[in-house]
């Protein structure tokens, strides 16, 4: 290991990412598993569905994610939105 790798986080180091990301995948996986064994009573026709739960999450994160980019867009103002009006122009 050389020293920029022994200075990285260890939330930086690619073989803890690629850790991270099957720890991430083994729990969905195991959630999504779990719906095979217990069964689950949904409120709703579609939320007893295998997999609702997961899917519904997803979708729902990338709705957060595209709003936040829309207000973003809508919300951005030059980096020279709060200096003084003689410094404006």
């Amino acid at each position: 290991m050389n020293d920029s790798q022994k200075d990285d986080a260890w939330l930086a180091r690619p073989a803890s990412i690629r850790l991270l990301w099957r720890v991430f995948w083994a729990v969905l996986a195991l959630t999504v598993a779990a719906q095979l064994v217990i069964k689950v009573k949904g409120y709703f026709g579609i939320d007893d569905w295998l997999a609702f739960g997961a899917v519904y999450g997803f979708l729902a994160c990338v709705a957060m994610v595209l709003v936040a980019k829309v207000l973003g867009y809508l919300l951005k103002r030059d980096e020279n939105y709060y200096a003084a009006e003689d410094e404006r122009d």
